[in-house]
């Protein structure tokens, strides 16, 4: 009799020890499956984000497009004649839809804008002076600056540019010529690449 008491401490001992690994066991597996939830919570999303996408880009190119000439600004200027020292180029359109006004370029949109100039012969006043420059100027409601300049030294230099600006809508586009000079062939071309907002 004095000896049943030693047994039973020893079965308990040894029922704890196979519960807890048992109980670890449990607890190992319920993290598992709680990682393996997320998981499959985190999957199911990104499926149904890149559904939504496909979706979005499906419905968008189902619908029918405009003519890119009547929702892209440009304009097209083809100019021959005689520039005046101190006044702007009296510039016209040959085409395009953007409007010119008094020899300016009239921006509407933000955004970027390709301009392309190219001038075959520019024939400065050399009785004047050695040399001649021709500028590119932006003026908005506040401020007047230069964008683009090239100096034409000899009779006949042609000119070239091509380039990317950011414009913003309300700003006025202008080419001058620092002294008289007889410009023939010149040929200007802007066009919006990437509307931002837009006062059309």
């Amino acid at each position: 009799m004095e000896g049943q008491p030693d047994v039973e401490p020893r079965n308990q001992d040894q029922m704890d020890r196979k519960r807890e690994p048992a109980e670890d066991e449990w607890k190992s597996w319920q993290r598992g499956q709680v990682r393996n939830t997320l998981h499959l919570v985190s999957a199911a999303a990104q499926w149904i984000l890149l559904l939504a996408c496909l979706i979005y880009l499906g419905i968008d190119s189902l619908q029918p497009s405009t003519p890119r000439s009547d929702k892209v600004p440009w304009t097209h200027i083809r100019y021959t004649g005689k520039s005046i020292e101190g006044v702007a180029m009296n510039l016209t359109a040959e085409v395009g839809s953007i409007q010119i006004r008094n020899g300016s370029i009239m921006i509407t949109c933000d955004g970027l804008y390709l301009v392309s100039l190219k001038g075959v012969s520019i024939i400065p006043d050399l009785e004047k002076e050695d040399s001649l420059k021709l500028t590119l100027w932006k003026t908005d409601n506040k401020t007047s600056r230069a964008l683009w300049e090239q100096t034409v030294q000899d009779s006949g230099n042609a000119v070239y540019l091509t380039t990317v600006l950011y414009l913003f809508a309300q700003d006025n586009i202008t080419l001058w010529t620092s002294s008289n000079a007889i410009i023939a062939d010149l040929s200007f071309s802007l066009a919006l690449l990437s509307p931002f907002i837009c006062s059309l």
